[in-house]
């Protein structure tokens, strides 16, 4: 599905793109870590580039991500 803001996947297409769990996406929707998203139904659709920003950012943090020293950026 896609619109004006991009491409909008499923929990599921997220986790197939990223190998995270689908729960975890669920986790960062309520912790407010990704913003551009929407319930329809009972399922959560979330925009592909953000998952994949996020995916991103992740990855260069590496090990990092874990270190509770490090000063907080927007993750």
């Amino acid at each position: 599905m896609a619109d004006g803001l991009g491409e909008w996947i499923t929990t599921t297409d997220a986790a197939d793109l990223t190998g995270y769990a689908r729960a975890y996406f669920r986790q960062l929707i309520q912790r407010g870590r990704l913003h551009n998203v929407r319930k329809v139904g009972r399922d959560w659709l979330l925009s592909k580039s953000e998952v994949l920003e996020y995916k991103a950012r992740m990855d260069s943090l590496g090990t990092a991500k874990h270190d509770p020293t490090r000063s907080k950026q927007s993750d």
